[in-house]
């Protein structure tokens, strides 16, 4: 049996689908689209169940890409788990009636119970299943509460023929619904409610803001770097031994070079050799997952908490003036992870000028966690100063693009409506759950591109061609960028992977200026071949190329800047 869980946005469904769930959980496109679901099974009583979280909808009548999925995962289904907000029932009610009159076996969880005790909200769970006529049960997912009734009862939900109604004559049911099952006692605001009053308020919203992103990327930065020092680097030290064995065994030659690379004053350099077993495994392993790990850790929280919507909401004013509306913050925050996921999400805008302008602002201005990793290592030894310069030097590149690209692209973009969630204290094992799903699916993603980078450039070192493409484009290098001309093969080669790329530029010998340059550079002018791969999907041949123009003359002009301001 097909159960499908569905409900609005922020009702706890995926906290549900957790409790319901195992580990052994999958997220996975609808096919023929880029919009996710989650997908895992369960055992009542013996028999297994396929478990699927479909994408929140406020209706079976779609109105954007997301909700035409739910739509068509409600018509696979065989049974329906409805999530509804305890302390929002009068607007998750009209889903609930559209799901009853589709004449398949229903079981209502009215979730968030603990959260309308505290807000003076009371339901008669009794009168309700009566007039819905389908099982009701009270859950709060986070503790637990409820889920093995939800359980229970899924035996007793039968599919009813009912008539269909109009969207005013659902409207005139739910306010009777309400009336009847719903009391509302005065409480004053707690602590809470001010908080999160504060956190959409222009005026206190902006510090908080900037307080939770500073302690979000510093957090970032402290968990991975513990990862790195206090774990990886001393596994990939023990590594060395053996595969300094294993290098003995080969030999000197062209094998050699490829599989473990080239050494530096007679010993493995993980960064520098560019050996499929040396840098191929040190970089993705050793330098990029701690990064990753900890950024989707600290992303599920803030999805978890409540907060991400109401950052959407606060800077939306903003990012309508760069032609797009506040939940393009999200298509960002999963752009800095990885950009295929942020190019993906880019999907949630409403219109094709939306998702353009934040697909190509994304690729041109919107390091990726594995690039930032590396930008760390590099210029981390010459202080705060450069990676400043770098990073202020893409948020400048990101306003302004966003600015002249809302001037001069023709189009419109719609206002923003965003349901706000209440705060709420995230589920741990969700949260690791969702971390660890991501993880899973960057490394799926990445390994294989990874792999091929460290092989051809393995191959171009070792056959000396990377010397003759450095010789082509010598004569460009030096005065458009400052830069010699062996720093072509790592902005050719950052096309395959950015984090290789950077890598790359440390045999050079550069300064601290051209190495801020030479990473600035790699993360404007093209983004990895998965993330073009995906603009080409998301945006088409036409479109793609002009995003890609845009790209190569931003990179071309923001570097001879820099050049001529550093260097």
């Amino acid at each position: 049996m097909k159960i499908v869980l569905m409900g609005n946005p922020n009702v706890g469904k995926s906290v549900i689908f957790s409790r319901l769930t195992g580990a052994d959980v999958i997220a996975a496109n609808y096919p023929g689209t880029t919009v996710d679901f989650t997908k895992g099974k369960m055992k009542i009583e013996g028999k297994t169940f396929e478990i699927i979280d479909a994408p929140g909808t406020y209706s079976l009548m779609p109105s954007n890409k997301a909700e035409e999925i739910a739509k068509k995962l409600f018509d696979e289904a065989d049974l329906v788990i409805n999530v509804v907000d305890a302390t929002n029932l009068e607007r998750n009610l009209f889903l609930t009636l559209e799901l009853l009159e589709g004449n398949k076996p229903v079981v209502i969880a009215i979730n968030l119970w603990d959260e309308a005790r505290h807000e003076g909200i009371e339901i008669d769970l009794k009168k309700l299943e009566k007039i819905l006529d389908t099982p009701v049960i009270a859950t709060v997912a986070l503790t637990g509460e409820g889920i093995k009734e939800l359980t229970e009862r899924i035996k007793d939900a039968k599919a009813k023929e009912r008539k269909k109604t109009s969207d005013d004559e659902k409207w005139m049911e739910i306010g009777r619904i309400v009336k009847i099952v719903q009391k509302v006692r005065h409480r004053h605001h707690t602590l809470k409610d001010k908080l999160s009053e504060a956190s959409i308020k222009p005026v206190t919203g902006l510090p908080i803001a900037i307080f939770v992103l500073l302690i979000s990327f510093l957090s970032v930065r402290f968990i991975g770097e513990g990862l790195i020092n206090y774990i990886f680097d001393p596994v990939f030290e023990i590594y060395k031994i053996f595969i300094m064995k294993i290098g003995n065994f080969l030999g000197e030659g062209f094998i050699h070079d490829v599989f473990i690379g080239k050494l530096i004053d007679g010993e493995i350099d993980f960064m520098q050799s560019l050996g499929l077993l040396t840098t191929g495994l040190y970089v993705p392993f050793g330098v990029v997952l701690p990064y990753i790990f900890s950024f989707y850790l600290m992303l599920a929280i803030l999805e978890d908490t409540g907060y991400l919507p109401r950052l959407s909401t606060l800077l939306d004013n903003i990012f309508h003036r760069l032609g797009m509306h506040g939940s393009g913050i999200i298509s960002v925050f999963l752009g800095l992870g990885c950009n295929v996921p942020g190019v993906l999400s880019s999907r949630i805008l409403d219109t094709k000028r939306q998702r353009f302008i934040a697909a190509t602002l994304i690729g041109i201005a919107i390091p990726c966690m594995a690039q930032t990793a590396m930008i760390f290592a590099i210029l981390g030894k010459y202080g705060i100063k450069y990676i400043l310069i770098v990073y202020s030097t893409l948020a400048i590149i990101f306003i302004s693009g966003g600015l002249l690209l809302n001037k001069f692209l023709k189009g419109e973009s719609p206002e923003i409506f965003l349901e706000i969630p209440p705060y709420r204290l995230p589920n741990i094992s969700s949260i690791f759950k969702k971390t660890w799903m991501r993880v899973r699916w960057f490394l799926a993603d990445a390994l294989p591109w990874l792999f091929a980078g460290v092989f051809i450039t393995g191959i171009l070192y070792s056959s000396d061609i990377i010397s003759k493409i450095a010789n082509i484009f010598s004569p460009l290098m030096q005065p458009i960028f400052g830069l010699p001309g062996e720093a072509a093969i790592p902005l050719l080669m950052g096309f395959i992977r950015k984090d290789l790329a950077a890598g790359l530029l440390l045999p050079l010998g550069l300064s601290a200026p051209q190495l801020a340059v030479a990473v600035t550079i790699l993360a404007i002018y093209f983004p990895c071949v998965a993330t073009f791969a995906v603009l080409l999907k998301e945006l088409g041949w036409r479109d793609m190329i002009k995003s890609a123009a845009i790209m190569l003359f931003t990179a071309l002009f923001v570097g001879f800047i820099m050049k001529t301001i550093l260097i």
